[in-house]
């Protein structure tokens, strides 16, 4: 078995401009306007994710701070913390804990998950909001799944159109 790059490259390429062009227009405005509405009400954007959807919490947190000067903190970055938590309760607690000390009335939680079924992730968005605050959930399509569980509980869902994880992750910008 061979490995042809340049039939990879294309065919990545290809399926993710499709995914790009298939995120949903008007659920991203609605985001747009829950994020500036936290803005106006003085609150934080909380991020969460698992696995790989760990690592673009931190990004987001750190652009969306520096670029457009909101408020954000990613609860993926603190190692003490998520440790903590799965320790002393339980893996699936570890962004409810964090939440439970940060949250306040206002904010937002934006969850990223390939899948949309992290335990840990859903039990997360669920938090908050019990605690009334607004939340998003930006997942993919794997196996079908239609963004998973956290797509049903958030606010407002953006799920991108494909079913590759990969592919699912990097349009999850």
């Amino acid at each position: 078995m061979s490995f042809d790059f340049d039939e990879f490259t294309d065919s990545y390429i290809a399926d993710l401009k499709k995914a790009l062009d298939g995120l949903p227009r008007g659920t991203l405005r609605e985001f747009w306007r829950m994020v500036e509405s936290t803005r106006s009400a003085d609150g934080s954007i909380h991020f969460i994710g698992n696995g790989g959807s760990a690592a673009t919490p931190s990004h987001s947190a750190g652009d969306w701070s520096k670029e457009l000067g909101l408020r954000t903190i990613a609860h993926t970055d603190n190692a003490a913390s998520i440790t903590a938590w799965a320790n002393d309760t339980d893996y699936t607690n570890i962004f409810v804990g964090q939440l439970s000390t940060f949250l306040r009335e206002g904010d937002m939680v934006v969850a990223y998950s390939g899948s949309g079924d992290s335990a840990n992730v859903v039990n997360g968005i669920h938090y908050a909001k019990e605690q009334g605050c607004s939340t998003v959930a930006v997942t993919g399509n794997i196996a079908g799944s239609q963004g998973g569980n956290i797509a049903d509980i958030a606010d407002i869902s953006i799920v991108a159109p494909t079913g590759s994880m990969n592919e699912s992750k990097t349009s999850n910008w």
